[in-house]
């Protein structure tokens, strides 16, 4: 059998983590589910955690976290289409923007439903996302305040997340500047400035970060524990959180170097290796997890030694090593995925996902902590409450 672990103990002590640092620097955050493609039993867990803020950038997951968390606030985390608009409306209470028309259309159907939608306006400060130009700020925000069924909740940015731009302290002071800018210019508060993310953790965890940027959209961090700037792990994390277990479907001793003449018009990518002799001999394990299921590039096997020889649609083969090390048939390698394999593995048909321990123990063993913005998690006093 092949399936994604995921670990709801791991989980909970990174959700506690970062739920201290976000309170000792004074910001609300939103966890980013949107990796977890509407898992059902993850999302109990995050809610029996205490979660109450949750982010999405697919309709489909945001009408699967309403099913099952039905008292949360929720956040559209992209630039809504227009086609769009009516179901971001019903379904969030907060999205991003940075487009008057589609403000113009979310305010109508805010107006139609008869609410107030919440938008956080995006500035562009090099990542090459979205967001308006810094010029355009002052004759956007005069157009937006005055829309009846909209309510300006702040600004934003994304950082570290499509060109790969290294988070700077000195952007994070321009937001801070627009901000007082703006609340100057049109005497209307601005209480977010929502530029967090996985990648500013750093510099939230140094002391860097300025008191301003009070409000984080955390994903990574939370089910990987990853530190986006300098690799390893984020201080205190867990990197277990989620793990992918393969099924041996064949181990043999074979050669490592291919017999017949190859070609780089393989499909796939496989593996490199300088140091290895024609006619040099190893155990290697296919197992039926492939490129159709994951990232395969994205996954480490736990076990060190191993290493990923290459992989096609279906099958990934894995070196062992001089000997079998015990390993036979039926049995599985556990890997641990990065991101894109693991947003790869969530979204796909073909891979059982489970959480550990299963989530009617868990609800047994932790206390509801409804309606708090920081993910909490606290043993019950009484195991048998829910």
């Amino acid at each position: 059998m092949n399936r994604v672990l995921i670990d709801l103990e791991a989980l909970g002590q990174n959700l506690k983590i970062i739920g201290g640092w976000m309170r000792e620097h004074g910001a609300s955050w939103t966890v980013v589910t949107k990796v977890l493609c509407g898992h059902a039993d993850t999302l109990r867990a995050l809610q029996a955690m205490g979660v109450r803020s949750m982010g999405d950038s697919r309709l489909e997951n945001l009408r699967a976290i309403e099913r099952i968390v039905p008292d949360f606030e929720s956040w559209y985390l992209r630039i809504p289409d227009l086609t769009a608009v009516a179901d971001v409306v019903r379904l969030t209470d907060v999205s991003l923007n940075s487009e008057i028309r589609i403000i113009e259309a979310l305010n109508e159907e805010a107006r139609r439903l008869g609410r107030v939608h919440g938008v956080v306006i995006m500035i562009e400060l090099g990542d090459l996302r979205e967001g308006i130009l810094p010029g355009s700020l002052i004759d956007f925000y005069k157009y937006v305040f005055e829309l009846s069924h909209i309510e300006v909740k702040g600004i934003g940015a994304n950082l570290g997340c499509l060109a790969g731009a290294v988070p700077t302290v000195d952007q994070f002071m321009q937001l801070a500047l627009y901000r007082e800018l703006l609340e100057l210019k049109f005497e209307h508060p601005l209480p977010l400035i929502s530029a967090g993310s996985s990648a500013v953790l750093p510099l939230l965890i140094s002391g860097q970060l300025p008191k301003a940027i009070n409000h984080f959209r955390i994903g990574e961090a939370i089910f990987l524990g990853n530190d986006l700037l300098g690799g390893g792990l984020l201080p205190g994390l867990r990197g277990d959180a989620v793990v992918l277990e393969a099924e041996i479907a064949e181990i043999k001793e074979k050669s490592l170097v291919p017999l017949a003449e190859t070609t780089s018009i393989t499909p796939f990518i496989s593996e490199v290796s300088d140091d290895r002799t024609p006619g040099q001999r190893g155990y290697r394990a296919l197992v039926s997890v492939g490129n159709l299921d994951t990232e395969i590039s994205g996954l480490s096997p736990i076990e060190e030694r191993y290493s990923i020889a290459g992989a096609s649609s279906d099958i990934t083969v894995v070196n062992i090593g001089e000997d079998a090390d015990g390993l036979k048939v039926g049995d599985t390698i556990r890997f641990r995925p990065n991101y894109a394999a693991f947003l790869r593995l969530m979204s796909g048909r073909y891979i059982q996902r489970e959480v550990v321990p299963a989530i009617s123990e868990f609800q047994k063993n932790y206390a509801l902590d409804p309606f708090t913005v920081d993910p909490v998690l606290e043993p019950s006093e009484d195991p048998g409450q829910q």
